[in-house]
């Protein structure tokens, strides 16, 4: 096995912080066009929070990357503009231009979530931000996939040359979205007097939990597809996933803290909360410090399970092509 890591850390976060605001700004967007217009929504304060919270992590992710690519080391401050002279159908030209739009989209439409956004009056502002969340749920949903693409383009690296990654990678990025949108209306949110609003805040609350559940029942049906995948593949793929199989070097690391700690817990707890509205219709209410615990958990999970893939794939690879 090689052992020699050409992408760390950086990579890696980068991987996880660009999934969580993609995630965070295609939930913040889908959110607020379920709820309706900003006088009468239903989700707009929960819209507000994931519209704040989706450019930044895009931004620290991008610079990253950026550092990885030794403009730092070597001098060169603005080395990475060079990505932006070559427009073909690369991973890495495609990636370029979809990040840019993405974070530009996702800047403009936190800017609409101000309450007072000087230049922008309340009448074009709910018209623009409208407009702008028909563009963040493509943009965002490319972006998650594009973390995967990125990896699965590298044929010569059997555990990443699957078309499951580019899946797996986006129904967690959506999780973390939600999550992190979860966590930042918690800390943030001020309560408030009127019940109307409390009751408006608390459905927001349910329909995330409830689609987070959903899509971490997803997550672990499209792990057993990767696994089932390799075990189907002859040669390079299947030896490679073994690597996160019992016996495998990554083993604990995938099976304990990805799937147990990641994944099943989040989900049975965030289960014992659903199940009462869901079968009883009762009012949902989640005690503050399970608010806070479950997300932050669930971003854990989804940084580790980058953390897991990026090193398996180097660490059984590169093959010949």
């Amino acid at each position: 096995m090689q052992q020699e890591l050409m992408w760390g850390l950086p990579v890696i976060l980068y991987l996880f912080l660009a999934g969580v605001g993609a995630g965070a700004l295609t939930v913040s967007a889908s959110i607020f066009l379920r709820g309706g217009d900003v006088a009468r929504g239903l989700h707009v304060d929960t819209a507000r929070y994931g519209a704040f919270l989706a450019p930044v992590p895009i931004m620290i992710g991008c610079g990253l990357l950026v550092f990885e690519l030794g403009s730092f080391e070597t001098g060169h401050w603005f080395k990475w503009l060079n990505l932006y002279k070559v427009i073909n159908l690369s991973p890495m030209s495609i990636g370029t231009w979809l990040l840019t739009v993405t974070v530009v989209v996702s800047v403009v439409y936190a800017y609409t979530f101000l309450r007072d956004a000087p230049g922008l009056p309340k009448e074009k502002r709910y018209a623009l931000r409208r407009k702008l969340s028909w563009l963040a749920v493509p943009l965002g949903i490319a972006t998650a996939v594009y973390t995967g693409i990125l990896l699965g383009a590298m044929p010569s690296r059997p555990f990443w040359n699957s078309p499951i990654v580019a899946l797996l990678f986006l129904v967690s990025a959506l999780s973390t979205g939600i999550a992190g949108t979860l966590l930042f209306r918690t800390l943030f949110h001020s309560p408030t007097p009127d019940p109307e609003t409390g009751k408006n805040f608390a459905r927001s609350g349910y329909l995330l939990t409830a689609a987070d559940l959903l899509l971490i029942g997803f997550e672990l049906m499209i792990i057993f597809l990767f696994i089932m995948y390799a075990h189907l593949t002859i040669g390079s793929v299947k030896e490679a996933v073994s690597v996160i199989l019992i016996g495998g070097d990554l083993a604990p690391l995938f099976w304990l803290g990805v799937v147990v700690i990641g994944l099943l817990i989040p989900a049975l707890v965030e289960l014992i909360y659903i199940a009462p509205k869901l079968l009883y219709h009762r009012d949902f209410s989640v005690p503050r410090g399970v608010e806070v615990v479950v997300p932050a958990v669930i971003l854990v999970g989804g940084f580790m399970l980058r953390y897991v893939v990026v090193v398996a794939g180097q660490i059984t690879g590169p093959v010949g092509i």
